[in-house]
């Protein structure tokens, strides 16, 4: 309990400062927009950039892992969203449940727990963990979003929109980019690597902080809990990971307890950025982000139970 109390407080404690700013009036009204728009537009982008340009591929080439991490994590946004958009209509909307149901913290959370729990041999699973979620899951909910928000009548012209939209979007472009560096297999130029670094260090607080500007705001309209898609997140994510690991692609011990361990991550702030960014409702996604994190602290204190040798 006391490590991931130990990792879990510094996320309440930016939330908190976010909150804080807001209700001292220390930070605007439009303060949450534009902190996220930098995120977006700077931040994020230069994350997933330095991410794929500096991988080393033989390193994080762990098939099953990938399979049963990625399968269970792609699976769950796909079934959400599919539920979702039943229920809605809207595939932006739903691709932005599905993002919440499936979107584990792994960089701000999961990195820092699997070095506590696995010592140096946690960094790969955690890294490999933070490629799917980061570059291929936040970029299907971008391109779904994307798709769900053109009107055109004619299937070519909506393609061509979709095609202009995406190739515009930081979030999609600068992962392809980062993999074309990594394919030419230089290094990435010391001043403007450590540029990079120094922008993708600011994601975390800034979208944490942003997040709790949101929640000091007052919102007109019935609150959204998300309970369900927390319970998804925290139940349904870290027990289909578990099965597909143990019972379907046979991992070594180590390999299975990451597994488990960083899909029992609470919701990140991906969601909430997304939803921020394309303007769609918010409170859903926050409430979930803050509840999940908070339940967090006994999910993941009974999956290091369990994984305790």
């Amino acid at each position: 309990m006391a490590s991931v109390f130990n990792v879990i407080l510094p996320v309440f404690a930016l939330i908190l400062a976010g909150f804080a700013c807001r209700r001292l009036g220390l930070l605007g009204a439009t303060a949450a927009s534009e902190i996220n728009r930098m995120v977006v537009w700077l931040c994020l982008p230069a994350l997933l950039f330095e991410a794929m340009a500096t991988v080393v591929w033989d390193e994080i080439w762990q098939p099953g892992f990938i399979l049963a991490y990625g399968i269970a994590t792609l699976g769950l946004f796909v079934l959400v969203l599919l539920v979702t958009l039943r229920r809605t209509g809207s595939l932006a909307d739903a691709s932005v449940c599905g993002l919440s149901a499936s979107y584990a913290n792994t960089g701000y959370m999961g990195i820092p727990l699997c070095l506590l729990v696995f010592g140096d041999a946690g960094m790969e699973p955690a890294l490999i963990a933070c490629l799917i979620v980061i570059c291929v899951l936040f970029a299907l909910a971008v391109v779904c979003i994307e798709v769900g928000l053109q009107n055109e009548k004619s299937v070519l012209a909506a393609v061509r929109q979709v095609g202009l939209a995406l190739l515009s979007n930081p979030i999609v472009m600068a992962p392809v980019l980062g993999g074309l560096w990594a394919a030419t297999a230089q290094p990435l130029p010391a001043p403007l690597h450590q540029f990079l670094k120094l922008l993708a260090a600011a994601t975390g607080p800034c979208a944490l902080i942003a997040l709790g500007l949101f929640l000091a705001e007052k919102h007109a309209g019935p609150k959204q809990r998300g309970t369900g898609l927390v319970l998804i997140k925290l139940v349904a994510h870290p027990l289909l990971t578990w099965a597909l690991a143990v019972h379907v692609f046979r991992l070594p011990p180590m390999w299975t307890h990451a597994a488990l361990l960083l899909s029992a991550l609470p919701t990140g702030t991906g969601p909430f950025m997304l939803a921020e960014f394309y303007r769609r409702e918010s409170a859903e996604v926050s409430s979930t982000i803050l509840l999940s994190t908070l339940g967090s602290l006994l999910t993941l204190s009974i999956c290091l139970y369990l994984i305790a040798p």
